[in-house]
């Protein structure tokens, strides 16, 4: 009897501690709930980033169609302008432009609007003088700063730590040439030319008047784009005078190719820094 017990015994203990082992393994009903939590959180931060992905790739193709639209209404605005002007005119500067077109008829030269940047009334909206280098200096500046370098004519946007896109500009003429600190407090696409007062005046005593105002397009002498300067008078903007880039010419501001201000307009924010050096 004793025998048939213990053998009874041997028989019923490894069951009994493999049904222990299988009841300890088993998840319970909350690791379960936890589990399911889990993979759910997963399915749920995937779908998310799915979400964020195509909403970014709607975002990017909204910026993308507004950008060729722009550029598109650009390209017809100047090529309106240059379908407006007259064969046998031209001019070199805008106030040549505003008083003495009507009285200087000009033959055997191309149209205004065709001639390159040597001169001509209409700058191109194509020409570009920007380049991309390496310039020690950018890494005293926040990204996104506008240096402009008068003695140079050029104007540097800084866009990493030693490296700048740089473009050639017009400046101000003798007596109109400044230098400070300021930032950019207005952009504006095609801007209304409103002439200062004291430009007004003073070109009232030559025997120039100016109009209040002129609307924005490829004739008027702030060209496409303007980024107004905080505390000033002066902007920098496209030009209607390409042959003037590269050269000491305005009456303060800062002139650049169409082309190029438009560029450099989408690239710069309102606020960012403006340095002017003599």
């Amino acid at each position: 009897m004793r025998k048939i017990l213990v053998a009874l015994i041997l028989v019923l203990l490894p069951a009994g501690v493999m049904a222990s082992a299988s009841a300890a393994t088993a998840p319970t009903t909350e690791q379960q709930q936890m589990l399911l939590k889990k993979k759910q959180a997963a399915a749920d931060a995937k779908k998310a980033v799915d979400a964020r992905k195509q909403a970014d790739a709607r975002k990017a193709a909204q910026a993308k169609k507004a950008a060729d639209a722009k550029k598109s209404a650009d390209a017809k605005k100047f090529a309106a302008a240059r379908k407006a002007q007259q064969p046998g005119w031209a001019c070199e500067g805008f106030l040549e432009c505003l008083f003495e077109k009507q009285n200087r008829p000009r033959t055997s030269v191309q149209r205004a609007s065709t001639r390159s940047s040597s001169g001509g009334k209409l700058a191109s909206m194509d020409e570009t003088t920007g380049k991309d280098i390496d310039w020690a200096p950018a890494s005293k500046y926040a990204i996104g700063s506008i240096i402009v370098q008068t003695p140079e004519r050029a104007l540097y946007f800084v866009t990493a730590p030693g490296q700048a896109r740089r473009y050639s500009v017009g400046v101000g003429r003798e007596g109109f040439q400044w230098s400070g600190n300021s930032t950019i407090v207005n952009k504006a696409e095609w801007p209304t030319w409103r002439p200062p007062e004291e430009m007004i005046k003073r070109e009232a005593a030559k025997g120039h008047i100016l109009p209040p105002e002129m609307a924005g397009g490829p004739e008027n002498p702030l060209g496409a784009r303007a980024m107004y300067i905080g505390g000033k008078l002066y902007r920098i903007h496209g030009t209607n005078s390409p042959g003037s880039i590269g050269t000491a010419a305005s009456s303060g501001c800062i002139r650049m190719m169409n082309a190029d201000v438009i560029e450099l307009y989408d690239k710069v924010k309102v606020g960012a820094k403006v340095y002017v050096y003599q």
